[in-house]
């Protein structure tokens, strides 16, 4: 018999604050993390703004000189994991350290360590190469540092699966979990693809913003939408099970009871049409936890703010819930936090949990002209107050990846 999942602690670094309650209080208010592109030569390319982790400090988490053989992306992972463990109030000891994993995804790992390694190549030889560039390259290293900082010892792995990376890793781990394999995780997504590189790719396919005022350069289902705004951070989370939690009388957010995870077969950047990659990972997840699609309040969207993805997106949302789809609410948080790729599904599943925990809705800001295509409700602008019961979580990503994870509020 599977094991019943429940979430216990919780751990962001994002553009909307160092920590969970300054990030969700933000979100709550509508306030937008987008900024004038500042990591970046601006005059660089087309895009003028991005989310950027403004205030984060990897010194307030780490030693200065553990911090330096870490890239961006993992030094946001170990501070968005320590928050959480510390938040489940749980602590790792020789006796149950074997049965804690990690499982940390990131669409493209260490990015700006490439970048500037390639530099020292071709300015002076392979030589003066850091011996510490692959590790601080490779994706699953948020995931080992993770490890080795916290000393966990049970399974440790990394999800990539670009955008779906973060809630394909939570699906995986709550599987893990489910079936036995360990008693804690600590998982979720981390990033940090604001590079040289990473951004004159995107501006290439034409898949950024180019609006230049920060305010409403991010506007998910909205007519005027043209690209989405990169963003940094991380999102994770202890997932425990039930029994694991009781037996130490923490506190439960939620309950994960879902995850699907589907492959469109299509293209390698745009989406299957109408969505029917992502309509049959949503029908997965249902599937998975029991549910009925009318079991579900509230969809958090990828909702990226491009319109293809919310266009198919919403179409996918049509075809599963049918006449139940214009009964749900349905949000993008990215209007706020931009688009954090690989750690968006882990910090939009940290929404997830404290919608359920407090009963409030996060809205889509920046949603001001009705698109044809996408007529559902998208809780414009204003955060919403609702007694939810069940929440779908939806990634989606390049090379056809589609991950949904369903939570419900926990019901002992």
């Amino acid at each position: 018999m599977n094991k019943r999942v429940v979430i216990t602690g919780l751990g962001t670094i994002s553009p909307l604050g160092n920590s969970v309650s300054e990030t969700w209080t933000n979100v709550l208010n509508g306030v937008s993390g987008v900024n004038p592109l500042q990591r970046l030569d601006v005059n660089e390319f087309p895009a003028k703004v991005s989310a950027e982790a403004l205030e984060f400090d990897p010194e307030q988490y780490m030693d200065r000189k553990e911090a330096r053989k870490m890239d961006r992306f993992t030094q946001f992972a170990v501070a968005a994991s320590q928050m959480a463990v510390e938040d489940a109030n749980f602590k790792i000891t020789d006796e149950n350290a074997e049965r804690v994993g990690v499982w940390i995804g990131s669409g493209i790992g260490g990015m700006e360590t490439y970048e500037s390694q390639f530099r020292t190549f071709l300015d002076k030889g392979a030589r003066r190469v850091s011996p510490f560039f692959v590790p601080m390259m490779i994706p699953d290293m948020a995931s080992g540092q993770v490890s080795i900082m916290l000393g966990a010892k049970g399974i440790n792995s990394c999800t990539v699966t670009a955008c779906a990376s973060g809630t394909n890793s939570i699906g995986d781990a709550f599987k893990v979990i489910q079936r036995g394999d360990a008693d804690v995780m600590i998982t979720g997504g981390s990033e940090a693809p604001i590079t040289n590189m990473s951004v004159a790719g995107f501006s290439s396919m034409k898949a950024l913003s180019t609006n230049p005022d920060p305010a409403s350069a991010s506007r998910p289902f909205d007519a005027d939408r043209n690209g989405f705004v990169i963003g940094e951070g991380a999102g994770i989370l202890v997932i425990e099970s039930l029994e694991s939690a009781e037996a130490r009388g923490a506190k439960i957010y939620g309950e994960i009871v879902g995850y699907g995870s589907t492959g469109d077969a299509y293209h390698v950047t745009q989406p299957a049409p109408e969505g029917e990659g992502g309509a049959r990972s949503m029908k997965q997840a249902i599937d998975d936890a029991g549910l009925a699609p009318e079991d579900i309040d509230y969809i958090n969207a990828h909702g990226t703010s491009t319109e293809y993805n919310d266009k198919y997106e919403t179409a996918a949302i049509k075809s599963v819930f049918g006449d139940h789809a214009y009964k749900l609410a349905v949000s993008s948080t990215k209007s706020m936090t931009g688009h954090l790729l690989g750690a968006a599904g882990a910090v939009e599943s940290i929404f997830c949990a404290k919608a359920i925990e407090e009963g409030i809705l996060p809205p889509t800001i920046n949603y001001e002209t009705p698109d044809p295509d996408c007529d559902l409700d998208y809780v414009p602008n204003k955060a919403r107050k609702s007694d939810v019961q069940a929440i779908l979580n939806n990634s989606l990503g390049f090379g056809g990846h589609n991950a949904t994870l369903i939570f419900k509020k926990f019901v002992k």
